[in-house]
């Protein structure tokens, strides 16, 4: 028979071993890139893309690649119980004033839910959130968004680019289609692939 203090040292070592190959399992995540840019070239599934920066830069598209425009709304369109994003700059009040905002189709409802640094622009923030209420302000739309950890208010001027996903496809990724793609995997060999890319609609810049 085992003695008693043998079960709880046998469950710490346990314990040890499941953070030691979960530390390594995080560990072994490929690191991701956001890439902004125009798509200069295709060339079957890869793609040749001038980053903002002004870089060049080549992303394979994966076999399964999804594909979705970013296309004009209306700030109308934002209500109560719609699931957005918020790219914002932060206020001395604790506010958000918004710089653009994309709304979520339903089945992208609770995408990256949170709130982080953003790299639009130097202190830039992105929040996704539920929208929670929406009263029209002296300077623009006044929005309550609430995420799981928190909410935030946000301030949405008149001249905000608002936007929202729809389904694309493949034929949308041509010379000269302004694209953002949030995680591009970085290989081990330096390359990068993308099991996503969103495609400005009617030639517009998407502009979270």
């Amino acid at each position: 028979m085992l003695k008693s203090s043998s079960w709880p040292r046998g469950f710490a070592a346990s314990l040890g071993l499941v953070a030691l190959f979960a530390a390594e399992a995080w560990a072994q995540q490929p690191p991701t890139v956001r890439i902004r840019g125009t798509i200069e070239a295709v060339d079957g599934p890869m793609l040749s893309v001038k980053s903002r920066e002004g870089a060049d830069m080549k992303v394979r598209l994966t076999d399964n690649v999804a594909v979705f425009g970013v296309a004009k709304t209306a700030l109308s369109e934002i209500k109560e119980g719609s699931y957005i994003g918020v790219t914002g700059m932060p206020e001395p009040d604790g506010t958000q004033k918004a710089v653009a905002v994309h709304i979520f189709p339903e089945n992208q409802r609770g995408a990256a839910e949170g709130f982080r640094p953003w790299d639009q622009r130097p202190n830039s923030t992105m929040t996704n959130a539920t929208v929670a209420q929406t009263v029209k302000g002296t300077d623009g739309q006044n929005i309550l968004v609430k995420y799981k950890d928190g909410e935030k208010k946000v301030v949405v001027p008149p001249d905000t680019p608002i936007v929202t996903f729809v389904a694309g496809d493949k034929s949308e990724l041509k010379p000269g289609a302004k694209i953002i793609i949030f995680g591009a995997v970085k290989k081990d060999d330096g390359t990068l692939e993308a099991a996503r890319v969103n495609v400005g609609r009617d030639g517009i810049t998407p502009p979270m």
